[in-house]
């Protein structure tokens, strides 16, 4: 009973706020910006919780799984690319934007302009489409698993999708910002206060290492060892599954936004070098749980559901309600960015930039919220076009990989290359996206991206400097 009292009374709480914010909205930038009104802690709780999504808490937690102590690598990426950050989120604020594909048209044209969104909806669609797939998996484990009822899966994944499109129709990103700053105190807080409890379940290292054994997962230090940091993975793994996260933070639009949203230049600087804590923290957090949790678990149904496993079996109830709490939370507030900003970029940089008619804020508020409807349908039917196999974690490196090798090449050049021309631009998205899907089909996702990202990059060099004198 406990679980679904914590877990109803936080969602009835996220409605709440949503309404009350609601009113607030009286125009576009209000809806996709907040107003330009977060300040510096605001902005570090939705940028953590907004970054620390379903592809860390499914996704790295259900490799950790099948890798072990070798998943601490796999949030390195993330961590580097905020750090790159600093370097650039005070030069975007202080641009005045309100999308990356704006930036990118204003210094490279239309058509890289339009470009930079098809790559941008081809990745945040399948985000958000794992998002109701990991929301469905948390719903589908509470009422199925332990209630016996006859809800299917998929029954479940409706229900999640229904409720992440209407807490983003409610109030955009004002709702979404300050929630998520309750979401990043949780996290920290229950990942905490989880990790002592599941290590003296599991024995401490010695129990651990007894349990990895019985289960075939300490073998020669030829064949890997889910007990060492560098026991699994080789160095080209540690490329492969760290680097599209690396180039998405880069590039990541989300981030972009809450840069825009800030109140200023100076808040903005400064939440971004706060963050990079808050992300290290955070996601050693997970995979510590999750690899702790892997080393007791024997007859999980999926590796993704690690800690949703974990927080039933192992945890006091009211611990393990906090948790599946705190998993809903991440996975609301990632969906509900990756929902807002293509909705911000298909009415501001195509619908209104390309139409002739004048509306008022209301309508382009209203549209908004239309939009977010038609967009959730779409990531709902992506989420039914990919193989039952296909994991959080190789969905989530599809969609990092086509959006950092497409887009993030240009988006920097756009900041710090003056030599860098609209034609450079153009065939470096292009090739970026036709690359990713080409290796992603004939190799396999997780072999993508440095040719993907070689391919762009170099497209961009090359043409640049071949066009520079046009």
């Amino acid at each position: 009973m406990i679980y679904y009292l914590v877990i109803g009374i936080y969602l009835i709480g996220l409605l709440l706020i949503g309404f009350s914010k609601s009113d607030s909205i009286k125009n576009q930038e209000d809806f996709s910006v907040a107003g330009r009104s977060l300040s510096t802690w605001v902005l570090v709780g939705t940028m953590a919780a907004t970054w620390m999504g379903t592809g860390s808490v499914l996704g790295n937690a259900g490799k950790t799984f099948e890798i072990g102590a070798s998943g601490f690598l796999l949030p390195i990426g993330g961590m580097l690319g905020v750090l790159v950050l600093t370097k650039i989120a005070g030069k975007a604020r202080a641009s005045e934007k309100l999308t990356v594909p704006e930036i990118i048209g204003s210094r490279f044209g239309d058509i890289a302009m339009i470009l930079s969104v098809v790559a941008l909806l081809a990745a945040y669609l399948v985000i958000v489409s794992y998002q109701f797939n990991a929301g469905g998996a948390v719903i589908y484990t509470i009422f199925h698993d332990n209630l016996g009822s006859g809800l299917t899966l998929n029954q479940a994944t409706i229900i999640a999708a229904l409720f992440i499109v209407a807490y983003t129709v409610l109030a955009g990103l004002l709702s979404v910002a300050y929630t998520d700053v309750a979401n990043g105190i949780l996290m920290i807080t229950c990942f905490i206060i989880a990790l002592p409890i599941l290590f003296f379940q599991a024995g401490g290292f010695d129990g651990m290492y007894i349990n990895f054994q019985n289960k075939g997962m300490i073998n020669v230090p030829s064949e890997g060892n889910n007990m060492s940091l560098f026991g699994v993975l080789s160095f080209r793994d540690v490329i492969n599954f760290t680097l599209p996260s690396f180039l998405l933070i880069l590039g990541d639009a989300n981030m972009y936004q809450r840069f825009f949203a800030s109140e200023s230049v100076q808040s903005v600087k400064k939440a971004t070098y706060l963050l990079f804590f808050a992300i290290v923290i955070l996601e050693s957090l997970i995979v510590a749980n999750a690899w702790i949790s892997s080393s007791m678990i024997t007859d999980i149904e999926k590796e993704s559901h690690v800690l949703i496993y974990a927080a039933y079996n192992f945890l006091p109830p009211f611990i393990g309600a906090l948790m599946l709490a705190t998993i809903i939370g991440i996975i609301i507030s990632t969906a509900d960015s990756f929902l807002l900003v293509p909705t911000t970029i298909l009415i501001n940089d195509i619908y209104l930039k390309y139409s002739n008619r004048k509306y008022s804020d209301k309508t382009i508020v209203l549209l908004s919220r239309m939009l977010v409807l038609l967009l959730g349908f779409f990531s709902y039917w992506v989420s039914r076009m990919f193989a039952a196999d296909t994991t959080i974690f190789e969905k989530a490196l599809y969609a990092f990989t086509i959006y950092g090798t497409a887009i993030t090449p240009t988006l920097l050049a756009a900041f710090f290359w003056d030599k860098a021309t609209k034609y450079g631009a153009i065939c470096s998205i292009l090739s970026g996206i036709v690359a990713t899907v080409y290796f992603g089909n004939q190799w396999s996702l997780d072999e993508a991206v440095i040719p993907a990202l070689a391919i762009s990059a170099a497209a961009l060099v090359l043409v640049s400097l071949l066009s520079s004198n046009d």
